[in-house]
């Protein structure tokens, strides 16, 4: 999207710093962001290049294709560098690895509806085969549900061919695409993840930029906690003080340690001493 033109008729976000109305923006953001002059600069694009796919369980967005991604980062760096400015870009996260997908788990939603009827052996969703092919089968702990996924839903009557059956529990009612990552979506999400951060972190080695890299330091959190002027922190829902409501975005305490280790990319890069934020000061969520 940085190189189109209608994107702020689009983005009420960006819109909101151009001069024109809705319908009316022919500004790209690239063109934007490098009209007035600077000196150094932040970048962290690339999040939704793989997070809209992920999101909407596959089905609502598409990954952006690799190539796609090399050329328009390219060029982006590229216009951000071209007179001489230095920056600091971090790497994509992995974005399977937010409360979004880790919150309502197989085994839980399984485990709730067993208690009901013990005879349910499984919980079935509309898998990805390969390519375009979808077909059902029972949910492993691989599968990631999403944490918008209204579970009320289990086992409620659905009209077939083959009479009214529960959803989610016969493979001829199966948990619909937007509702979950399957393994293979979440195999084919690392994947062009992984490309994109080659891609990053190429281009700033040819630059010469600092690197924050968020895809192994918020693994980290993930698998490690983190303590934070005496706080202790992880990657859990609600309670683990980093990620917000939406299990996608983070907090502003979250965000005040994501800019720590910015800082600290650009202070080891450059040799400078920017001072960092002091977490404690910014808010989490109130929990309980």
């Amino acid at each position: 999207h940085i190189t189109y033109q209608p994107y702020g008729n689009l983005n009420g976000f960006y819109e909101r710093l151009l001069p024109g109305d809705v319908g009316t923006n022919s500004t790209a953001y690239l063109d934007f962001v490098t009209a007035k002059p600077f000196t150094f600069f932040s970048n962290w694009l690339g999040n939704n290049d793989a997070l809209g796919y992920a999101t909407t369980g596959g089905a609502g967005d598409v990954l952006t294709d690799k190539a796609t991604f090399a050329g328009l980062y390219n060029l982006l760096i590229g216009r951000l560098t071209a007179s001489g400015a230095k920056g600091v870009v971090g790497t994509i996260p992995d974005v399977t690895s937010i409360p979004y997908f880790n919150t309502i788990t197989v085994g839980a939603v399984l485990g709730a509806v067993q208690k009901a009827n013990p005879q349910v052996q499984a919980i079935f969703i509309n898998a990805l085969v390969s390519g375009t092919t979808y077909a059902p089968r029972p949910a492993t702990a691989k599968d990631l549900i999403v944490l918008t996924f209204p579970t009320s839903k289990i086992g409620q009557p659905v009209t077939t061919p083959y009479g009214t059956l529960p959803y989610g529990l016969t493979p001829y009612t199966p948990i619909d695409n937007q509702y979950v990552l399957d393994a293979n979506e979440v195999a084919l999400t690392q994947d062009y993840v992984q490309s994109y951060n080659a891609t990053i972190k190429s281009i700033a080695a040819a630059k010469g930029l600092a690197v924050f890299d968020s895809y192994v330091f918020l693994n980290n959190v993930k698998h490690n906690g983190l303590i934070e002027d005496g706080i202790s922190l992880n990657s859990n829902y609600i309670s683990g003080g980093i990620f917000s409501l939406d299990g996608v975005h983070l907090t502003p305490r979250g965000y005040a340690i994501v800019a720590n280790e910015f800082i600290k990319a650009i202070n080891a890069k450059y040799g400078s001493t920017i001072p960092l934020a002091n977490v404690s000061e910014y808010s989490g969520i109130k929990f309980p």
